[in-house]
């Protein structure tokens, strides 16, 4: 049986998803230059407590209500998330370009908001943790599957996916 669809947020086409905004970088002081009495430029090294990390945060988003494609409902809310063994799940048929860079982008433990589009009650439903790094979205290969992408090879995959947890 195929998976639901679920969407990255930021895109609003059917079978093209997204991402809305940008992650945030990590900033590291490593090496700093100081001034010192005799106003020449010194390097001097950051200690690691003074090293600050950014958070990285990002928007996924999911249709919760149902909507058929290719004769499939592809809905995926978060109660759906709730009810998959260990809370955790794929994040599969992403088929916009930009939003599968933004997934493969996404680091583990960081955190992704689940958001509700396309629905009564639009926004954010849930937080998630990214539990795995990217690897070849299977939808891709499956010709049932309405994410099915002919031109993607397995000895070379076009799409991918990542794993997360709701907490």
């Amino acid at each position: 049986m195929p998976r639901p669809q679920k969407r990255l947020a930021g895109d609003a086409g059917p079978d093209k998803k997204g991402l809305l905004g940008k992650r945030t970088k990590t900033e590291d002081a490593g090496e700093v230059s100081a001034k010192v009495e005799n106003s020449s430029p010194q390097k001097i090294s950051a200690s690691k407590n003074s090293v600050k990390k950014l958070s990285s945060y990002w928007l996924m988003k999911s249709e919760p209500e149902s909507r058929l494609e290719k004769g499939v409902d592809v809905k995926f809310g978060i109660e759906d998330l709730k009810a998959q063994p260990k809370q955790t799940t794929c994040w599969d048929g992403v088929r916009n370009y930009q939003a599968r860079n933004f997934l493969r982008a996404m680091k583990l433990e960081e955190e992704a908001f689940f958001y509700h589009s396309n629905c009564k009650e639009p926004g954010i439903a849930g937080l998630m943790k990214i539990v795995k790094e990217a690897y070849p979205d299977h939808t891709q290969f499956e010709k049932n599957n309405p994410h099915y992408d002919p031109s993607s090879k397995e000895d070379n995959p076009k799409w991918s996916m990542k794993s997360l947890i709701l907490f």
